[in-house]
């Protein structure tokens, strides 16, 4: 079953958590790193089941696994075998099962909501070189190339049983195509596709998001389509492109709006917003279905925009 469209028939919306990673350095984890959170999921697991179960504590309906930047090209590369490399990122879907599973364990916690899922986190080729390519795309490999690196991690994320899986900060049209073609080739779980974007019309390398999203619509695997780690002043017109060429349920999750330096691995800036969860009102206003947060959100965030979601008499969504 389609965890996305069980959740919209009911609810108005579908709220997804917030940040892991920096969420994870709020907490005082080092992530100065090539491997990001993935370091804190080979040495410290219990902090990233903690911040999963804090997130469906604060009203998220979905986690996002930490296998963003777990990759086993990247896992080798510190010293684990393609063995341990594969069970460290099925780790990080039974690590947000766990959460997951112990947070709806408690009745009250049940009371005006669906039991949340797992959606296993498939990050770009860029965020494997860890240089901010995910921010530039542009990385001189066939669409061929991009399946090859991919299939592997995807195997394993889908042999963990997650519910969803997450293709997420994709700055391409390419690495997208390759995405939807190893989800057609595996055919066994449905993802969403959700594209990083530098400005009110165009993923990072240099793609209108309309014509991305009008060609990987056709795919049935591909259940939601939408925006994640672009600024939010860009996200109200960002959904109107997306709404031009798909009629899938279109997803939301932004960054706070600062801007990430690669070379020192720090966040520059300041928050575009005083109050994310406020402004995403807007979004759900404009068509977004699916809201949360990406790097520099907090769960304080996401329990701001799951108070609103669930609130009685919010309407659906669609341009007054």
């Amino acid at each position: 079953m389609n965890p996305i469209a069980s959740i919209l028939d009911r609810y108005p919306a579908l709220v997804i958590d917030g940040a892991l990673a920096t969420e994870l350095e709020r907490r005082g984890c080092d992530l100065k790193d090539n491997l990001w959170s993935a370091k804190i999921l080979l040495e410290q697991p219990e902090k990233i089941k903690g911040v999963h179960y804090d997130y469906f504590q604060a009203g998220a309906d979905c986690a996002i696994t930490a296998s963003y930047q777990a990759t086993v090209q990247g896992l080798m590369k510190r010293g684990l075998t393609e063995t341990e490399a594969l069970a460290l990122i099925q780790k990080s879907v039974t690590l947000a099962q766990e959460a997951r599973d112990e947070f709806w364990a408690e009745a009250s916690n049940r009371v005006g909501r669906m039991k949340p899922f797992v959606a296993a986190s498939v990050g770009p080729y860029g965020a494997y070189l860890a240089d901010g390519s995910e921010y530039r795309g542009n990385y001189g490999l066939s669409e061929t190339q991009l399946m090859d690196f991919h299939r592997p991690r995807m195997k394993a994320l889908i042999d963990a049983h997650p519910d969803i899986l997450a293709c997420e900060t994709i700055p391409s049209l390419i690495e997208a195509q390759a995405l939807v073609r190893l989800l057609e080739e595996f055919q066994s779980i449905q993802a969403w596709i959700s594209f990083s974007c530098r400005d009110e019309a165009h993923v990072n390398e240099g793609q209108r998001l309309e014509d991305c999203v009008r060609l990987i619509e056709a795919s049935p695997f591909v259940a939601a389509v939408g925006v994640n780690c672009t600024s939010p002043k860009y996200v109200p017109a960002l959904i109107w492109e997306a709404k031009k060429a798909t009629s899938k349920p279109i997803l939301v999750y932004p960054n706070s709006g600062e801007s990430y330096d690669a070379t020192s691995n720090d966040w520059d800036g300041h928050p575009v917003y005083a109050s994310f969860g406020e402004e995403a009102k807007q979004w759900f206003r404009e068509g977004a279905r699916l809201i949360g947060g990406c790097c520099r959100t907090t769960p304080e965030d996401i329990h701001t925009i799951a108070q609103w979601v669930r609130r009685s008499g919010v309407s659906a969504p669609g341009r007054p």
